[in-house]
């Protein structure tokens, strides 16, 4: 993972700042609307390192239950909560009993319930909450579709980097409208930050020739998942090693059907568990099923919210299939690393840079179709591959370096260190 090329050196950062009573003097001249905390050390006396306030917004929330997004504001969260930070989530829908989640405060809010309105909605009632209620010292905004909300969080003074997420105008979920929303959006999200956050070199990499524009790559974590029970998958007759499993939410892009259909054409004696639905997207989830017809051999398990059998499928199954093309680092994909699982993943650049030499790729239905069949006549070498991925992740994706990523992100919006001439140099769309 590359570091945040515009982000303050750290002997910037440590040299501290002058305290005033109506706020903070940091180095640069930047001022902070209250003032910074900084922690105590062993002795008790204070350290020269500021404690922030950061808003994370845009997404569902936490406990993450849902996606890529989710799971970031969690991990990398918390970790900022527990070296001291005051982290805030803005979290969709009405309020559970839990205030507080792994050290961070959570603020439920509503949103409109329509597809093409919910995230946006809630985004910007979440925007209008921060500024009544005292801001923050840096602000994150999740999804460059938010971008209509930055110059709100702006003109009330807050810091911002926005994560920019994949390329969403490729899904076919969106209508020629809602494509030509997600790429103006995009041009906003340049114009209206503080500084831009991409996940995947690929994404960095058309920042950089659509706009022009320089971003800080900060990829995901993968949890390490080793020396699993099985116990979850024994109930649902399932044994270690003796399946293949794909985990993903129903949408074209995602190549569900590739999967079913070239599983469908093999000869693979071992059964196929198929993990995921679709929330707007009935008619691709009918034509997925009907793809998979009858056959006995695919185990149909819908959507699963339960953490644990979901580690015991990753880290048991022989193969993990990922058909996602457009949304940059996955999760998903992380998580099966992570377990130690081998991949047989849609080739395109974001897969195989993750995935580097230990993946295999497919494009077709065909492609898979031969890939299973490989894979159970070869099965001691595809698990060794998958401990190689294991280690490939254990190495590369982090998630406490991805939080240290985020915390150097953070101080540097606070004292105004991170330029808007390293984030914009063209606010427009550069011609191929």
């Amino acid at each position: 993972m590359d570091g945040l090329d515009a982000a303050a050196p750290e002997s910037a950062i440590l040299s501290g700042s002058a305290m005033l009573s109506g706020g903070a003097v940091l180095p640069g001249g930047a001022v902070l609307t209250s003032p910074v905390r900084y922690p105590p050390d062993e002795s008790g006396t204070a350290t020269r390192r500021p404690l922030l306030r950061i808003a994370l917004l845009g997404t569902r929330g936490v406990p993450a239950a849902y996606g890529g997004f989710e799971t970031a504001v969690e991990e990398v969260g918390r970790r900022l909560a527990a070296r001291g930070h005051e982290v805030t989530v803005y979290c969709r829908g009405a309020a559970p009993p839990i205030k507080e989640h792994l050290g961070m405060r959570l603020v439920h809010l509503p949103a409109l319930r329509r597809k093409t309105l919910e995230t946006l909605s809630h985004t910007a009632v979440s925007a209008a909450h921060l500024l009544s209620h005292g801001g923050a010292d840096a602000a994150i905004v999740f999804n460059a579709a938010n971008a209509p909300v930055l110059p709100l969080l702006r003109r009330g003074g807050l810091p911002v980097a926005t994560h920019v997420d994949g390329l969403e105008w490729r899904r076919a979920k969106w209508s020629s409208a809602g494509r030509r929303y997600y790429r103006i959006a995009e041009s906003m999200a340049v114009r209206s930050s503080d500084a831009l956050i991409a996940d995947a070199a690929g994404i960095a990499d058309y920042y950089r020739d659509q706009f022009r524009a320089a971003t800080h790559l900060i990829t995901y974590g993968a949890p390490i998942l080793r020396d699993l029970a099985a116990d979850r998958i024994a109930e649902l007759g399932l044994q270690p090693g003796r399946f293949h499993v794909l985990v993903s939410r129903f949408e074209p892009e995602n190549h569900v059907h590739l999967a079913v259909a070239g599983y469908r054409s093999s000869r693979s004696r071992l059964p196929l568990v198929v993990v995921g639905s679709a929330p707007y997207s009935d008619a691709y989830t009918a034509q997925v099923r009907q793809l998979g017809g009858d056959d006995p051999r695919i185990i149909w398990l819908g959507s699963i919210w339960d953490q644990p059998l979901l580690d015991q499928l990753y880290a048991h199954a022989l193969t993990y299939v990922h058909g996602h093309s457009v949304g940059g680092t996955n999760p998903s994909l992380l998580r099966a690393m992570g377990a130690g699982t081998a991949v047989l993943a849609f080739d395109v650049g974001f897969n195989r840079e993750v995935l580097g030499d230990d993946g295999r790729f497919f494009r077709s239905a065909g492609d898979l179709t031969t890939l299973f069949e490989h894979s159970e006549a070869r099965a001691v070498a595809v698990a060794e591959r998958g401990r190689r991925l294991q280690s490939r992740a254990e190495a590369l994706y982090r998630w406490d370096d991805v939080a240290d990523q985020y915390e150097v992100l953070c101080r540097g919006l606070a004292q105004g260190s991170v330029a808007r001439s390293d984030v914009q140099r063209s606010s427009r769309r550069v011609s191929a």
